[in-house]
């Protein structure tokens, strides 16, 4: 079940779930927005390679905006620093960011219970669009669990985005290979 916006108001209040900065005109009806937060990373080499960290070039978006190109995949941040206890948080885009070509997520658009930290959005477009820091750029929806959580993603301690990071987290997936070298499992 999605929570409404009393639910959430309600959780938050209980400390279940925290947003900062919090503004009420961003909580809708049963959603919250948030914002692209100050940073931009991109990868700097042209091959990836799963099994080795991504180097990538940070930099802060320009007052006058960025242009964003198709071919090219973003990581972006939100501006909020977002906790979830007891729910389980999905970052939808929105409408309007859609709208312009912009996809906000891949594959990464479910957060887990325990998470906290902000999210980092694996950034694409369809066509040039110059965004800015500051805008609107998706919403937070949080689903009820069913049971109870043997361990939460902040006690986990496979989890591979627990430092908490203002700028974008490049992918991990590297932590993957070396955990199954460790363990003798093939990947």
């Amino acid at each position: 079940m999605i929570l409404s916006d009393r639910r959430i108001r309600a959780a938050i209040r209980d400390g279940r779930i925290v947003i900062r900065p919090f503004r009420p005109s961003c909580l809708g009806t049963n959603s919250y927005d948030v914002h692209l937060g100050p940073w931009l990373s991109v990868y700097t080499e042209g091959a990836l390679d799963a099994r080795r960290p991504g180097p990538v070039r940070t930099f802060r978006i320009p007052r006058d905006g960025y242009a964003l190109l198709p071919g090219q995949l973003y990581l972006g941040v939100t501006e909020e620093y977002t906790e979830t206890h007891g729910f389980v948080p999905f970052l939808e885009g929105k409408s309007s960011v859609g709208r312009l070509g912009i996809d906000i997520h891949s594959t990464a658009g479910k957060g887990d219970e325990g998470f906290c930290n902000y999210w980092t959005l694996e950034m694409s477009v369809k066509l040039p669009v110059r965004i800015y820091a500051g805008m609107p750029i998706g919403q937070l929806i949080y689903f009820e669990i069913s049971g109870p959580v043997d361990r939460s993603y902040a006690t986990k301690r496979s989890a591979k985005y627990r430092t908490v990071s203002p700028r974008p987290i490049p992918s991990r997936m590297y932590l993957n290979f070396r955990r199954a070298r460790r363990t003798g499992r093939r990947r």
